[in-house]
């Protein structure tokens, strides 16, 4: 085994930098765990929120008017896709003067 030898200033720098290393990757390691799958709507999810039976979102999904993952037999949609699903769907009153 070697042993080097550097200066106490040199030293204080290294453990400086290597602890704002440290600290950055534990902040990317955060952020990068969640990578926001916890933000996946399920069927039962997406149903709940339309009020629509499962029947209907299946028929959405038929026509393509929601976008969706399939994980083997489970079906994930993104919360933006349903938002999206119904804005496209609104019909403002129209008042008769």
């Amino acid at each position: 085994m070697e042993i080097i030898c550097i200066d106490k200033k040199a030293f204080d720098e290294f453990r400086i930098r290597f602890c704002e290393l440290e600290s950055r990757l534990a902040r990317l390691c955060r952020s990068g765990k969640d990578m926001g799958l916890k933000n996946w709507m399920d069927n039962q999810d997406v149903c709940d929120v339309l009020h629509i039976s499962k029947k209907t979102l299946q028929v959405y999904r038929d026509k393509g008017l929601l976008p969706f993952t399939r994980i083997k037999h489970k079906m994930f949609y993104k919360p933006e896709d349903v938002q999206n699903l119904l804005e496209s769907s609104y019909h403002p009153l129209k008042r008769k003067p």
